[in-house]
């Protein structure tokens, strides 16, 4: 039998020659609305059929969000109690991570999964589950496997968030991180390690930095919207510069974080008197909060349009702002989040950002998926208004 990782990289295959065959042989492309499906087949002679949305299922943190994967049997005679559906979310390197596997009416859930994944359960042969309190890990690639004794199908579900991309170095300066540092320093500041992806469409909205960071799949790249000699020449065309995968321990360069909708609302505390840091620290204490992570403000620009031209504290010991609509004296002809740097913490200089988690509430009823032209998306989604580089 060939390795685990063989068989997903062929099955993989196979379903990206199916969906080709299947868009080509339209000569319309797929209306707005419509539900698209894709027929991974394990061979012609298979029992058992899988079918998985293209593309992708879009999201935000906090958000519900289903996972589609239908199946039926030819001949269509097959007990259900001996129906096996297993979820695993695949990353990079094909490892794999057990999400959800069901045995007629017997299910089991994994991990940090637990009391979040569900079966869909719309009728005979819908495989497919609902996650509900999406993570920021929860970002990623998924298969869908359906086993009937011994015959079996996959299909593949990307699931993909709303969400912004920032670059990070600490109070250290630039270049100070190895991968493992920058990834717990995404995580200090509500973030993850972003995605080349992720990163390509921030580049694609704007995104400019002439500094390289690491990404979640142990690459080191940077992006360039407007080339110039300060940073790899200027004859150069713009795009993601990558340095390829570089050396985890050993090297050290800044981190591309990526975070989506804050369950809670960043505000500029409003005080008669510019504070320190320790004195910021308590005064958002004070007001119920705490002080913002420069993830939770970069959320907040994105998804609260927040915009305020006033320095403040944020809880890395750094000073920013965000700005939605560009004007003078407000840092520049760009919307974005302004960094001035990490100055002593001492200095009663500057105002503090805080940030207010939600209170807990009961989960909302679970929508479904809806197709268009870029994937599916959840209905209780928030639309993008704000773009443009930092």
């Amino acid at each position: 039998m060939l390795p685990r990782h063989l068989m997903v990289f062929g099955k993989m295959l196979s379903s990206v020659l199916v969906l080709t065959s299947v868009l080509s042989a339209s000569a319309l492309p797929a209306e707005k609305g419509n539900r698209r499906v894709v027929h991974v087949l394990e061979d012609d002679t298979g029992a058992v059929i899988v079918q998985t949305a293209p593309g992708k299922v879009v999201t935000h943190r906090g958000g519900a969000i289903t996972l589609p994967c239908r199946f039926h049997h030819e001949p269509e005679n097959t007990d259900p109690a001996r129906i096996r559906i297993k979820w695993t979310k695949v990353t990079d390197a094909l490892q794999f991570d057990d999400v959800f596997v069901a045995l007629g009416k017997q299910q089991r859930v994994f991990g940090s999964y637990r009391g979040r994944v569900f079966l869909e359960q719309e009728g005979a042969g819908d495989a497919s589950v609902i996650i509900q309190n999406v993570t920021l890990e929860d970002y990623g690639r998924y298969e869908c496997e359906v086993t009937d004794d011994m015959e079996d199908d996959t299909g593949f579900v990307n699931l993909d968030l709303e969400g912004v991309v920032f670059p990070y170095y600490p109070r250290e300066g630039r270049y100070k991180l190895n991968y493992h540092q920058a990834e717990d320093a995404c995580k200090r500041q509500d973030a993850i390690l972003a995605s080349h992806s992720q990163l390509h469409k921030a580049w694609l909205d704007g995104l400019d930095w002439c500094n390289a960071g690491w990404l979640e799949d142990g690459s080191v790249q940077y992006p360039i919207s407007h080339p110039r000699d300060q940073c790899g020449r200027k004859d150069t065309p713009a795009g993601v510069r990558n340095y390829g995968y570089r050396h985890k321990e050993s090297e050290r360069y800044d981190a591309f974080c990526f975070t989506s909708k804050p369950n809670g609302k960043v505000y500029f505390l409003k005080r008669f008197k510019k504070t320190n840091y320790a004195e910021a620290m308590k005064a958002c204490i004070r007001d119920g909060s705490a002080v913002a992570k420069v993830g939770q403000l970069y959320a907040a620009w994105k998804f609260q349009l927040l915009d305020r031209c006033e320095a403040g504290w944020l809880d890395d010991g750094s000073i920013r702002y965000p700005v939605v609509n560009p004007r003078a004296r407000c840092g520049g002809p760009h919307p974005g989040v302004r960094h001035l740097g990490f100055p002593d913490k001492k200095f009663r200089l500057y105002g503090v950002y805080c940030f207010r988690k939600n209170q807990e509430e009961k989960a909302a009823p679970i929508k479904k998926a809806k197709s268009s032209a870029d994937g599916w998306k959840s209905s209780n989604s928030i639309p993008m208004n704000v773009t443009g580089g930092i």
